[in-house]
């Protein structure tokens, strides 16, 4: 994925004032303003949608467009998750607490269009209907685990479910809440996961290291890229939030 000579392009500057943002994997950004307004632009960076109902539940935490139709919001300090469609309007909000669901850092799509939530009361990773019921759940963690993972991300990908944990590394299961392996990187951030590869930032250093071959590549981040609030890698992409403005790079 990274030769050696590779070389970034800039290719996008999107300026504005924004504290988070996600991109999709048409090129759809989403972007959170100061103001807290969600926008949506196009991969040209044409407006597409504003939700500006942001606050209802509290800060926004996290937003996932894993699948560019229905889009992720969690509100932690609620334990609430707001379904948007593509068009940003609210379809559904999924209250956690309804089933004793109080404490997650993470939640994610799953790949069959359900939601991924670790609940670090019991200990276990489980999946949630739209309607809010638990569909299924692993074994609570302390029955296999010597030290539990209090997971700051989950992504589902190519049929393999990953729960990172800064601290102690990542931990892949498999759809069925099976655990597979543990990959020990720590201390890593903006963690992704392309195919087999897991990708993630070491200070100033893009990290891949792909599961099948047990190979490790590393990249340099462009060197105009001195502050950074937050990274998404693509397959060919990189998007960086740097001081209120989102820089876009290809390699």
């Amino acid at each position: 994925m990274f030769a050696q000579d590779s070389v970034y392009q800039q290719a996008k500057t999107i300026e504005g004032d924004y504290i988070d943002f996600t991109v999709d994997n048409l090129g759809n950004y989403y972007l959170l303003t100061k103001n807290n307004q969600l926008k949506k632009l196009n991969s040209n960076g044409d407006s597409v949608a504003v939700f500006n109902d942001v606050r209802r539940y509290g800060k926004l935490y996290s937003i996932d467009a894993t699948n560019p139709l229905k889009l992720l919001l969690y509100y932690k300090s609620y334990s609430t998750v707001v379904v948007l469609d593509r068009f940003l309007n609210n379809v559904n909000s999924i209250d956690l607490r309804k089933q004793n669901i109080f404490q997650a850092k993470a939640i994610a799509q799953s790949y069959d269009n359900n939601v991924w939530v670790y609940d670090e009361q019991n200990n276990k990773l489980k999946k949630i209907a739209e309607d809010g019921t638990v569909l299924s759940e692993t074994v609570d963690f302390r029955s296999i685990f010597d030290e539990v993972p209090s997971p700051t991300q989950i992504i589902d990908q190519d049929g393999f479910v990953y729960l990172y944990d800064p601290e102690k590394g990542i931990y892949v299961f498999d759809i069925y809440g099976s655990f597979k392996t543990k990959i020990s990187y720590l201390g890593l951030t903006d963690l992704t996961v392309v195919g087999k590869t897991v990708l993630g930032i070491e200070q100033q250093q893009i990290i891949a290291y792909t599961t099948g071959t047990l190979t490790e590549k590393r990249l340099p981040l462009p060197a105009q890229v001195s502050v950074r609030q937050k990274t998404i890698i693509r397959p060919g992409h990189l998007y960086i939030l740097q001081n209120g403005n989102i820089l876009h790079f290809t390699f």
